[in-house]
């Protein structure tokens, strides 16, 4: 079985090429058989790979493809390469993935472009797919920039309004930068250690290089470029809310169980390169902490309910990179797994909202939707426990595993992870508590069908028991296998499981039981002004406009007319001048060449004789 594990993402790209190229001749019937159950065929062969891989605890397999060239004795082949960390993977992109197609063929049943939507995602999925499996860095950089495409295709799905085109753009070019840090690493890496196989270049690194010297440290700092890009951190971080322009299923599959995490992917991957690069892994966690941090803050001061589950994706990735940064390798994929199913269940969810509500994206002007709304009450119940890590949830486990293991590195990094755990609990439970609660607002138009219940009801079981699906990573990890045996202070664990309960509480005091009034606290001059703030996304956006759009915009406008042809239209102008004065002396007569061979040969000879 595990032979066929080139058709796990052969198929979804099988599934694009038949949609994009016959999609509008396919009956609107059969288009998401094509799109959801090519996805579907993936995710029962990844189950079935799955259990004879880990069934049989076998040692890693590699699937060779082929070849990116042979020229002498120079080979440099390219194939698949299946370890516990690439199945975990496998897992999440396809079973998720799959769960998401089944929802999108009634969620985008009516829209005019249901086949090139459904090409889309199998595309999406593909690209993933490959980046997860890759065995070498040049075919992983292929799916990182095929997700890359996918993203911009997906997030600007709507192009007629120019706002989701904006936003295409925007999450397209700022995910370049770290793409070319990614790049610039990979040569680097190539011209110093001659191999693009990624265990063969984490082998001779380790091997070849000291830990703390130039070359691993500025490898992995390349590395880390791309990987905050991807994975929306600081402080590349401001694309992601406003990908949320896409339709709702696209806003679950990026911000669950594929784009956001290929930079946590990248970094495990690569994980013995960073541990070369004590001061570069450390980055990591700081990275992570001040970024679920702020992207927490943020989600407090929104009132966009896609939005306000985008900056908590920003904030879980954090945790994720604050993980990988205090070496708990298996904790960062295990949250990532949680994080999966947890992630897409809100997203679904907040589309069935949406949806079935008038199409409304802003939480205070919903309210009482528990009664009318009940599967979408119990999901969001459900996935909001879970992102806030409350016990018996999947999110408790990961996330518990992950502040353990930062407070044995450090203590102000464990106090920020902590501290990101109470917001959480305040602002994920404000979502529930001003959305299903209290008086309402209008009437739902519609109930969610089966091809949405189904996929809501299956991610509530798998947010609270998906941490039962932990894979073990001691075989990827073995360097830090210890990790998985921290020392649970009762102090340090206590205070650990009680922050999102105390954020919980807070939400309920102000925004379910009325004790403490927010309309008084917001008539606060400087608690408004730092509501503004935090609603801006802590003005990274306008940093940016400062720093980098405003000036490109400047340039370019002085620059309309392009001053670099102005060198080729002066160079051709010359070229015509010397055109007309060297004709203008071939005249035809004999007596006038002459007289200017005579006049050319007194003037050598003057020469000569002067000199």
């Amino acid at each position: 079985m595990i032979e066929l594990l080139g058709w796990v993402p052969f198929l979804p790209f099988l599934g694009f090429l038949i949609l994009a190229i016959a999609g509008e001749r396919l009956s609107r019937r059969l288009i998401p058989w094509i799109g959801a159950g090519s996805v579907g065929i993936s995710a029962l062969l990844t189950a079935l790979i799955g259990a004879q891989f880990l069934k049989g605890a076998m040692p890693p397999y590699r699937l060779a493809l082929g070849s990116w060239m042979a020229v002498d004795n120079l080979s440099v082949p390219f194939g698949f390469y299946l370890d516990p960390l690439s199945m975990t993977m496998l897992f999440v992109v396809t079973g998720v993935g799959f769960l998401i197609h089944v929802y999108s063929a009634e969620f985008m049943e009516s829209d005019p472009g249901y086949a090139r939507f459904f090409a889309y995602m199998n595309l999406f999925v593909s690209a993933m797919l490959v980046l997860v499996l890759a065995d070498n860095l040049v075919l992983l950089y292929l799916g990182w920039e095929g997700v890359g495409l996918g993203s911009y295709l997906l997030i600007g799905f709507w192009y007629e309004d120019p706002n989701n085109g904006y936003a295409a753009r925007k999450a397209f070019v700022m995910t370049r930068a770290g793409d070319t840090s990614m790049a610039i690493g990979l040569f680097l890496l190539f011209t110093q250690l001659h191999t693009f196989d990624i265990q063969s270049v984490m082998t001779q690194a380790t091997n070849l290089w000291t830990p703390g010297t130039v070359l691993p440290v500025a490898a992995a700092a390349l590395l880390l470029g791309g990987a905050v890009g991807k994975s929306a951190q600081l402080p590349l971080q401001s694309w992601l809310p406003d990908a949320m322009a896409g339709p709702t299923p696209v806003s679950a599959l990026i911000h669950a169980a594929t784009m956001v995490t290929a930079g946590v992917y990248l970094i495990a991957r690569t994980h013995a390169l960073f541990m070369l690069a004590p001061s570069v892994q450390f980055a990591v966690a700081v990275i992570g902490a001040v970024t679920l941090l702020m992207a927490g803050c943020s989600a407090l001061a929104q009132t966009d309910i896609k939005r306000i589950l985008a900056y908590s994706t920003i904030s879980q990735i954090g945790y994720m990179f604050l993980a990988l940064g205090v070496g708990a390798w298996s904790a960062a994929i295990f949250h990532l797994l949680t994080h999966a199913f947890f992630k897409a269940l809100l997203f679904l969810a907040a589309g069935a909202v949406i949806l079935c509500f008038h199409h409304e994206h802003n939480i205070f002007r919903m309210g009482g939707l528990r009664k009318s709304m009940p599967l979408a009450f119990l999901s969001f119940m459900i996935g909001s426990a879970a992102l806030s890590g409350l016990p018996f949830t999947s999110g408790y486990y990961s996330k518990h595993e992950i502040l353990l293991a930062a407070f044995e590195v450090s203590p102000v990094l464990w106090t920020a992870g902590c501290l990101g755990a109470l917001i959480t609990g305040i602002y994920s439970f404000r979502l529930v508590f001003v959305a299903f609660f209290g008086p309402q607002h209008a009437q739902v138009e519609k109930s969610p069908g089966w091809r949405m219940s189904a996929p809501l009801l299956l991610l509530c079981i798998l947010a609270l028991a998906g941490a039962m699906l932990e894979i073990p990573l001691a075989s990827v990890f073995s360097a830090l296998a210890a990790d998985e045996n921290l020392h649970e202070l009762n102090t340090v664990s206590a205070i650990t499981v009680a922050a999102p309960f105390i954020g919980v509480l807070i939400a309920g005091l102000f925004y379910l039981t009325g004790a403490f009034s927010t309309q008084r606290l917001e008539s606060l001059v400087w608690i408004r002004q730092i509501q503004r703030f935090f609603f801006s996304g802590w003005g990274m956006d306008a940093f940016y406009n400062i720093l980098l759009v405003r000036p490109f915009k400047t340039i370019a406008r002085l620059n309309k007319n392009d001053a670099v042809d102005s060198i080729y239209s002066a160079t051709a102008f010359l070229s015509l001048m010397f055109h007309r004065l060297f004709s203008s002396l071939q005249t035809g007569q004999v007596r006038w060449y002459a007289s200017s061979m005579v006049l050319g040969t007194i003037v050598i000879i003057a020469i000569g004789w002067l000199s």
